[in-house]
């Protein structure tokens, strides 16, 4: 068998040269993992420590190129079932360890992966379960300076080119509307034993953990596409989920929303849904330089000035000055400035940019989950 160091010296060789390839004609050198296979799509940067499976299973991250700053991965592994690589399902058919059924991210990039997890849980290697999945990544890339130049430069497209691979167009991977690829495409009701609330999620690419956070607080969850007709429903309270790309295509979904509004019924938002809110109240949004992506970014309450550790993963964010009479900004980033929540006057909307319910965390916001519950409760007692 030979020695460790031996056997990982014999997977390294293994991998095939691979580069990154920038629009604006730089280049990152590295090994290629995953399935060895081209690929384009938008390039992104996140600062999480940990929880790989998770992101790339993010449908936010939908059709992108993602990179982690943090020098290595795959150290845990995945957590699948033996042999069989399928992932674990709660009783809901919920993933347990993922955001979604599937990998969403286009490529990967990293400094450096790990070819032996170590890990109870680990049922197979980033690279194997990358492969199984299609999707191609890169290692051996000095994400720092990746890093720096797109925060200096701002996001930009990039591809993934393997030797000896076919090689693809930068505008290979356009999406012209991602939410319609990672929503439901139909009804699904979820409904604990004595469940005595019911939420209407809009799915724009709804990240498992909200439904776990729900379901396990005895909420029935009516999951229904990002296009669908909420005059259609019954429900006590409506949720909008996460989700990848502009929201401004979303335009059913906006019209839908407002026409909930005159319900009168607590409505409440998370990432994309807070976009789409403002959108429907009659704000403006735009596009970040580079997004923000990570497990640590501080947001104030403008209420009570008490600041919190958050998980986002967004490229666009709402125009506070743009909300009409009636809107205020609720939450801002502490780092920039940008708004990270919004909420009506009435009391009965209200949407963050970031993710109280983040998983693998921080989940220090996800008492805001209870207050649009109890939000419920108290509108449905009047």
């Amino acid at each position: 068998m030979g020695s460790l160091e031996s056997r990982k010296m014999s997977i390294r060789k293994k991998k095939l040269a691979a580069i990154l390839a920038l629009e604006d004609g730089s280049e990152f050198a590295g090994r290629s993992l995953g399935r060895a296979r081209g690929v384009a799509g938008e390039v992104v940067f996140t600062t999480g420590m940990t929880g790989y499976p998770q992101s790339l299973t993010d449908p936010s991250f939908r059709g992108q190129i993602l990179v982690t700053t943090y020098p290595l991965a795959g150290n845990y592994g995945v957590p699948l079932a033996p042999k069989t690589m399928e992932p674990y399902l709660d009783e809901y058919g919920i993933p347990v360890h993922f955001e979604s059924d599937r990998i969403q991210a286009a490529g990967f990039v990293m400094s450096e992966s790990c070819d032996e997890p170590s890990h109870f849980s680990s049922g197979a290697t980033l690279s194997d379960w990358l492969d199984a999945g299609g999707v191609p990544a890169i290692c051996g890339v000095d994400t720092r300076a990746l890093t720096k130049r797109l925060r200096e430069r701002g996001v930009m497209r990039g591809r993934i080119i393997v030797d000896g691979q076919e090689d693809v167009s930068l505008d290979s991977g356009d999406i012209c509307n991602p939410v319609a690829e990672v929503s439901c495409d139909a009804v699904k009701a979820y409904t604990p034993a004595g469940a005595a609330l019911r939420v209407a999620l809009v799915d724009c690419g709804a990240k498992a953990n909200i439904l776990r956070c729900l379901l396990s607080r005895g909420v029935e969850v009516i999951r229904v596409p990002w296009n669908h007709d909420l005059r259609e429903l019954s429900y006590d309270g409506l949720f909008l989920s996460n989700g990848p790309g502009d929201p401004k295509a979303c335009g059913k979904t906006i019209a839908s929303l407002r026409r909930a509004f005159s319900v009168g019924k607590p409505v409440f938002g998370i990432c994309l849904g807070n976009q789409l809110m403002a959108l429907a109240a009659g704000g403006d949004t735009y596009k970040l330089p580079y997004g923000h992506r990570a497990q640590n970014q501080p947001c104030a309450d403008l209420g009570t000035s008490r600041c919190y550790i958050t998980s986002q993963n967004h490229g666009y964010a709402v125009r506070g000055e743009s909300l009409p009479l009636g809107w205020e900004p609720w939450f801002v980033n502490v780092n920039d400035g940008t708004v990270e929540g919004i909420r009506s006057t009435n009391g009965l909307f209200s949407a963050v940019q970031f993710h109280p319910e983040g998983c693998p965390g921080p989940r220090d916001t996800e008492f805001l989950i209870d207050r649009f519950l109890a939000d419920i409760r108290s509108q449905s007692a009047r």
